[in-house]
């Protein structure tokens, strides 16, 4: 008798981190297929129990849980950034770990771009206004007591120069930004572009953008001391990291009018509590938070889902794909 060979078992941990409007196709290889909307900590092992390839997004697989997971070859991130998975001990137990790419290099620049503009020209706080009745108040045909303030000819920040990072500085350069970028990793700078230290940098913008993963190195880089550093009237927007920004430093630049504004994508915990210092900060008048949605547009997460599956197919075929670690 013929035995046919065991389907490897796929577990996607957070299926709703992706929209459900966006189709997520089978690999072509024999499989068996599960997913859950979400998975809490403690039912991590248990859903992966003798599960091959363990798809995440936010699901954090450390090392503890993964020493119960045996059978574990593969984890395939359904995302760029890979601070929930312990890398170290996937190299040390042989699991491929594999994530995506350039997928928002749309998405995340046009959403960083819709938080600039609306700081600069103070739009939210003008809605809430003309909501309030202060237009029909003063009786003349516009009303403004806020400053408005151009993009060209501000100078843009740049912290990263990734694909996202210079993506974002082609929009900029497009509205007659001048450019700068800080990476302290990047030690031969291409033509053209303009490097300079990061004090350097925050002391010289109008606005500045955040484009770098989270890691040791980044964790808490903008701090006090950073937005001491900044201009009284310059602007800070966050879509890369909630921890690579101090939100307690924030939250006091924007209350003591250390900088004019803030947005941000992201916070240190997700979602924040209603108590947190995101959550302060989503209250000011001079700040805007979404909640982590730079990266969605439909577009966006149809690419993220396509090289999804590319990823866990080249794994399959023995020539692993944007293999992190």
């Amino acid at each position: 008798m013929i035995t046919e060979p065991a389907r490897p078992s796929i577990v996607f941990l957070d299926r709703a981190t992706i929209g459900p409007g966006v189709t997520i196709r089978r690999p072509s290889f024999p499989h068996t297929w599960v997913e859950h909307a979400r998975t809490g900590p403690d039912d991590i092992v248990a859903r992966l129990a003798g599960a091959e390839i363990a798809i995440t997004n936010k699901v954090p697989l450390r090392a503890a849980t993964l020493a119960e997971l045996p059978d574990l070859r593969m984890i395939a991130v359904a995302a760029t950034g890979t601070d929930v998975i312990d890398l170290a001990e996937c190299r040390r137990r042989g699991i491929v770990v594999s994530n995506i790419r350039g997928y928002a290099t749309t998405s995340v620049p046009e959403h960083t771009f819709a938080l600039i503009l609306a700081l600069r020209r103070n739009l939210m706080e003008y809605r809430d206004q003309v909501l309030a009745g202060r237009w029909q108040q003063l009786g003349q045909y516009c009303f403004f007591n806020r400053p408005i303030r151009d993009l060209a000819g501000a100078t843009l920040g740049v912290i990263g120069s990734g694909s996202l990072g210079r993506a974002t500085a082609a929009l900029g350069r497009a509205l007659g930004m001048a450019i700068v970028f800080s990476n302290p990793r990047v030690t031969a700078p291409p033509a053209g572009d303009r490097f300079v230290t990061l004090d350097e940098l925050l002391r010289i913008s109008d606005v500045i953008t955040l484009h770098v993963p989270l890691t040791a190195e980044t964790r808490g880089m903008i701090g006090r001391k950073e937005l001491r550093g900044m201009k009284p009237d310059a602007i800070l927007v966050n879509t890369a990291r909630g921890g690579v920004v101090d939100e307690e430093a924030l939250l006091e630049a924007l209350h003591e009018g250390w900088i004019a504004g803030a947005a941000t994508d992201v916070a240190s915990v997700e979602p924040p509590a209603s108590d947190s210092p995101a959550m302060k900060i989503a209250a000011l008048p001079n700040a805007i938070v979404t909640p982590h949605i730079a990266w969605a547009s439909v577009d966006a997460m149809q690419t993220l889902c396509d090289q999804l599956i590319d990823n866990i197919e080249a794994y399959k075929r023995g020539t692993p794909a944007n293999v992190v670690g």
